[in-house]
């Protein structure tokens, strides 16, 4: 899925985060509030706009008083990527977005800035995500998702580890609250790669083109990184429920 530009134009961002271009637009975390919304986000770890959306879903859930069902759903933005880091994603980005990607780093990292995170694309280094998925998954199946999604997150964009590495993903999900036996068994086998193979499909099948996309029942995919105000407005369940298709 990744864009003709790499990991983090495939949908482009104004400064105040809302979409500018062609493309649109699992792990579980359930955050009760009423009512209940089913909202699926869309997401890979490689992506920072996703760590943003991450951020300003929690400002606009905590808005909301009914509740709201939340699933992050895998996808890999660059399946079969190395699994030994190479370039940063800044050298990535300049190779793809040429004398843009300056500008283009420096936007996400003061958005990131502004929800709290550090958001380093000189230490970011893309590697493979599917083990990192099938994590999430275990770590789901454990109501442990939001700390692995936290550290998973934090650990590639701010600590720039390597997220494919077995043993990082091990004292990750240790600190998630997991097993360590349980996610070195995992990671030695194929557990949860059906469920991420099936969240991809799922995406593909409601025209999910681009990463974090926002779901709502049946209506089409928007971004998932607009400001929480808006958010919160799409979350808002008669809002939701009024909506086309």
């Amino acid at each position: 899925m990744r864009g003709d530009s790499g990991y983090y134009s495939i949908i482009d961002y104004t400064v105040d985060g809302h979409e500018t271009q062609r493309e649109r637009s699992a792990e579980e975390r359930v955050v009760s509030r009423g009512r209940s919304l089913r909202a699926d986000v869309y997401f890979d770890v490689l992506c920072p706009w996703s760590f943003i959306a991450k951020r300003r879903l929690e400002t606009a859930l905590s808005l909301l008083p009914d509740r709201v069902e939340v699933v992050w759903r895998s996808v890999e933005l660059a399946p079969g990527n190395r699994r030994t880091p190479g370039p940063t994603a800044a050298e990535e980005m300049t190779g793809w977005t040429g004398d843009r990607a300056a500008a283009r780093i420096d936007l996400i990292r003061r958005l990131g800035a502004a929800e709290g995170l550090v958001l380093d694309l000189h230490r970011a280094r893309p590697v493979d995500t599917f083990d990192a998925h099938r994590v999430l998954h275990l770590a789901a199946a454990r109501g442990k998702t939001d700390e692995m999604l936290e550290l998973l997150l934090a650990a590639y964009h701010t600590d720039g580890l390597n997220v494919a590495d077995p043993l990082v993903l091990e004292r990750l999900g240790t600190m998630a609250g997991l097993d360590a036996g349980e996610v070195a068994a995992l990671l030695a086998g194929d557990a949860y790669a059906d469920a991420v193979r099936a969240d991809e499909a799922s995406a593909a099948a409601r025209g999910v083109t681009g990463v974090p996309s926002l779901v709502i029942g049946a209506r089409p995919p928007v971004s998932a990184v607009q400001p929480a105000e808006d958010l919160a407005r799409l979350l808002t369940p008669d809002l939701a429920d009024a909506a086309p298709g």
